[in-house]
């Protein structure tokens, strides 16, 4: 099962262009590592400071692996965590593709896709 992760930045005011510039050097040495599936960098057109990520990785071992990358070291924690403001990461898995769209296992009951 693939491991998504969805992070949202809001960037300290003054620095959402470095945060931009960091990002951007991250999308290529991630999508090359071997369990990218996917990995795209967002800015809010509304505000400059809002960025958002999403991250699909052929399972959490790839998704930690690429937390232990040099690019990640370098551009991620280096560069752009010290910069923001606001940080949310959300770690999730899809729904099993049988699973009708927007269902919600009862209080107790097993979790969708289990």
């Amino acid at each position: 099962m693939t491991f998504v992760v969805i992070a949202h930045y809001r960037a300290l005011p003054g620095a959402e262009d470095q945060v931009a510039g960091s990002l951007g050097r991250m999308t290529a040495p991630s999508r090359a590592e071997p369990g990218n599936l996917a990995y795209n960098v967002c800015r809010s057109p509304a505000d400059a400071t809002v960025f958002a990520i999403y991250e699909e990785y052929v399972d959490e071992a790839a998704f930690i692996a690429h937390t232990s990358s040099d690019h990640f070291a370098r551009w991620l924690r280096a560069e752009v965590l010290p910069r923001l403001q606001e940080r949310h990461r959300h770690d999730l898995v899809p729904l099993a593709r049988d699973e009708p769209a927007g269902e919600v296992p009862a209080k107790g009951a097993a979790p969708i896709g289990r």
